[in-house]
Parts: C-alpha cells; structure tokens; sequence
C-alpha cells in the first residue's frame, strides 16, 4: 500500500514581512566576540555607577579628608619651606599628590564589594551570565576610575579655592582624567586580586590598610624623589601611584614630567591588574 503524499507547505500571504516580525520569527545574531566585550564593559560600569547615584553620601565624606591635606599639611609646610619644590608653592606641589592619595583611596578598598557580591550571590549569577570574566573585572576597574574622577574634581575645586595655580587647558585636563582613571583601575584591580586570594572582607581590610600608606608615602606624592634615601627611591620607582602624581603634576602645573612615560606604565599596570583580577575571581565563586 502506497504512503499519502504529504501535504505542501503553506506559503504566507505576505511574501515580505514586517522586520518586527521576522525579529520574532529568527532570533537576532550574536554579537561578534570584538564588540561583545566594550558592551559587557559599558554594561557593567553603568551598573556601578548606578549605585552612586542612588547614595552621593561616600563623595561627600571622601572629600573631608583630601581638604584636610589641603588646607592644613599644605598651608603648614608652604609657610615652613622644608621641602624642596623647584619654585612653586608647596601646597600647588601637594594638590595633584592628593588628587591621586584620593582615587587610590577610593580604588583600593574596591575588592570589599566584591566579596560582598559573592556573599549576597551576585556574584555567582553574573559567572553563570556568557559576560566574560574580563568584561566584569574591566567594568568595575573603570567604575571605580570613574568614582575617582568625580572625587578629583572636587579636590581641583578646593585647590583652587586656595589659589593653587592650576592650568585649565582642554587637552591637559582630558589628560588628566586619563591618568585619574588608569591609575584607579589598576588600584581597584590590585584590591579585587588580593580579594581573590584572600575570599575574607576582614582580611582584605587588614592588607588594604596595610599596603595603603606605604604605597603613598612610598611616592613622589609629598616630595620629591630627589630627597629620599636610596631604598625608598627604588620603591618609588616600581611604584605605579609615582607614575600618576608625576603625570598630574606635569599636566595640572606645567612642571617637567615624563608624562608619555608615565601614560606607558600605568596602562601597562592596569592591563596586568585585570588579567590578574580576572584570573583569581572564580577562587571567589568557590
């Protein structure tokens, strides 16, 4: 006995349809892996700073402490004249070394909230998610770069207040947001690194205040490298925050700086923080 031939297939009254529905009819293509990860990237920053927004309180305390420098470290050693600054003011010379001891400050404690995440089980859902690990580590680092420009913004205000001789070219300036935002994204990366190693919030406090004052005074951020004993002019010199409040002081002041020098080494830095950051995050989902 022979088969019933099958039926034809209807053909659709519409022989070109809406591109709304041929949306709903085929699923639309991936994006390609070059245009996936700024995405995630973007996603992710936007993600952050959306937490800001909804609570300004941490810049308005943050600010306390940079105006403190200011008017009180800076006003002091301005008058006393004990340190060398070629010429300038030695509270102009402090401003850009603040401007960086406050995004560090900012950045360097960034691996708390993360080890916050992993204890609410945020962080579990968004490993399972196809966002690279790259892209979520990347997208916090230039968050925090991001929380650290608004934070510099307000130190250059209060200098200027004080009359601190700051330039205000354009170019200079975007510069100088560049450096803010590479030398947070290394930090920021530093601190989610030693969280991966760490998985504790009291441990990472422990090591975040332990390394925060070195890595400071272990920089050209207070004076210059030209009065400091020898092994501490090694550690500065290996000193990523060195680079920063060098390229900020060349920018901000106009004062001799190797600044494409400094661009180099603190993008190589945040480069190397992230790869590690992204390495150790899945020791956090365990």
């Amino acid at each position: 006995m022979s088969e019933a031939p099958a039926a034809p297939r209807t053909a659709s009254a519409d022989p070109h349809p809406a591109p709304g529905i041929d949306l709903l009819l085929r699923p639309p293509r991936p994006r390609a892996g070059w245009r996936l990860l700024p995405a995630r990237v973007i996603a992710m920053c936007a993600v952050e700073l959306q937490k800001l927004r909804h609570d300004r309180t941490e810049l308005y305390t943050r600010a306390v402490q940079p105006a403190l420098w200011l008017l009180i470290f800076g006003q002091t050693f301005t008058r006393i004249k004990a340190i060398p600054t070629g010429g300038i003011p030695y509270v102009d010379y402090l401003a850009p070394g603040i401007i960086a001891q406050s995004a560090m400050f900012i950045a360097i404690f960034y691996g708390i909230q993360i080890i916050w995440e992993r204890d609410a089980g945020i962080l579990n859902k968004l490993l399972v998610t196809p966002t690279p690990r790259s892209a979520l580590i990347t997208g916090k680092a230039f968050a925090a770069g991001v929380k650290s420009l608004i934070q510099a913004v307000v130190v250059i205000l209060i200098a200027a207040l004080l009359g601190v001789v700051l330039t205000w070219n354009p170019l200079k300036l975007l510069g100088v947001a560049a450096i803010v935002v590479l030398g947070s994204a290394f930090f920021s990366c530093l601190s989610m690194s030693i969280a991966g190693i760490v998985l504790n919030r009291d441990r990472l406090m422990g090591f975040g205040q332990a390394i925060t004052m070195p890595l400071f005074f272990g920089s050209n951020a207070l004076y210059p490298v030209s009065v400091m004993p020898g092994w501490l002019q090694a550690v500065s010199k290996v000193n990523p925050l060195s680079y920063q409040v060098d390229a900020l002081r060349g920018l901000l002041l106009g004062t001799h700086a190797h600044v494409g020098l400094d661009f180099a080494v603190l993008l190589v830095a945040a480069a190397l923080g992230i790869t590690a950051a992204s390495s150790l995050l899945g020791r956090l989902a365990r």
